[in-house]
């Protein structure tokens, strides 16, 4: 099963959304909109831009 993004209000009513991976763990979640438009903004510049983003390792 391919992953997902998931759509949903919180509990102080803001939209927020999550990307699942195939096997139904979180693997990202993005922060709370006032509109549920700003929300499937956020999910679409996640597509357009991480596709081929880059790992800058700030690790070393």
């Amino acid at each position: 099963m391919a992953g997902k993004f998931e759509l949903y209000t919180d509990a102080s009513g803001k939209f927020r959304f999550r990307l699942k991976a195939g096997n139904g763990q979180v693997i990202a979640q993005g922060q709370a909109y006032e509109s549920k438009a700003s929300a499937l903004n956020g999910i679409e510049s996640i597509k357009k831009n991480a596709a081929d983003a880059p790992v800058d390792d700030q690790t070393a």
